[in-house]
């Protein structure tokens, strides 16, 4: 079982940059392929990046691409946002994610379905 906590959100202007972290519990974090999604009010959740379990490769969504940047460190088990350049439609919850073991380049990194492990979110937002 793997639980994951969120943290690092909050209240910022348009032009301003946050840090999200995402702490994992359990011994499977260094063998899972982990990624942050959001979701907006009364919209559907969103991919935002995904990097691997060793933190070699990583991928981004189009909305974000060159603002955001995803990193981790296994020895703390944990995983990073760093969002740049911030938008008032960057305003979401913004979900950390884990996927289990399995081949980075057969993985559907978009699809939420093919993750296996959740936290429970943590509030941006953007003011213009």
């Amino acid at each position: 079982q793997v639980q994951l906590v969120e943290s690092g959100g909050g209240l910022v202007q348009a032009g301003g940059s946050l840090r999200l972290s995402c702490a994992a519990s359990g011994d499977t974090f260094t063998r899972s392929h982990m990624a942050w999604f959001r979701q907006a009010p009364e919209k559907e959740r969103e991919f935002v990046a995904v990097i691997d379990w060793s933190g070699s490769l990583t991928y981004y969504g189009n909305s974000v691409k060159s603002r955001f940047t995803i990193s981790r460190d296994n020895a703390k088990n944990t995983v990073y946002l760093q969002m740049n350049s911030l938008k008032p439609e960057d305003t979401a919850v913004y979900y950390c994610a884990a996927r289990y073991g399995g081949s980075w380049f057969t993985l559907q990194k978009t699809d939420e379905f093919k993750y296996d492990y959740w936290g429970q979110g943590t509030q941006v937002t953007v003011s213009s």
